[in-house]
């Protein structure tokens, strides 16, 4: 089932995500879900808040881009309570980002592209790897949804204030997306 994407400003965006145990109820369809979600949304990784649910679970699968970076091709996984650890000694590198969560922005984002990346997959067998390159970056993008974080709060005070427009409507709900949303609509006092 294909579920909505929450936008920037909602709250379950900001939240600190909890880890995930093999009693959760129903992870397989959460996991399945979420991939048609993605795919629907034309995307590359999808992160458990954005789709509204606060435990640590990724799902990516950046094989598209495996034309122009053939390290890509057939690389798609699932991502159970990961921990990212950046290695120092990577090149920090700024390439452009984008987000199912706020459409219409695009910015350049440094980020040590070299990390240490340990998790689980959906079989609960744990793994341990070296990930360098854009995979790192995508990786680092959707974990930092896991701790309430996007990606533009890697960028600085003044490409963010010459996003404030786009962020304003993006929180009214004056976006259009090919893809189904939920925005935050505070309860109205009477």
């Amino acid at each position: 089932m294909v579920l909505p994407i929450y936008l920037y400003g909602h709250p379950v965006l900001r939240a600190v995500s909890e880890p995930v145990t093999q009693d959760y109820p129903k992870l397989d369809e959460l996991i399945a879900n979420m991939k048609e979600t993605m795919y629907a949304s034309d995307g590359i990784g999808i992160a458990a808040p954005q789709v509204g649910v606060n435990i640590k679970l990724v799902y990516i699968d950046v094989d598209v881009l495996g034309d122009d970076m053939p390290e890509l091709k057939d690389v798609r996984f699932v991502l159970i309570n990961p921990e990212v650890t950046v290695i120092e000694d990577g090149e920090e590198i700024s390439r452009e980002e984008g987000c199912l969560s706020l459409p219409g922005i695009h910015e350049g984002v440094k980020r040590i592209e070299k990390i240490n990346l340990k998790w689980t997959d959906e079989n609960w067998e744990q793994h341990e790897q070296v990930i360098e390159g854009y995979l790192a970056r995508v990786v680092q993008h959707e974990c930092d949804h896991l701790d309430g974080k996007v990606f533009i709060d890697h960028i600085s005070p003044i490409r963010k204030q010459l996003n404030r427009a786009k962020l304003n409507n993006i929180v009214k709900g004056n976006v259009r997306c090919s893809y189904r949303t939920r925005g935050f609509k505070p309860n109205k006092k009477r």
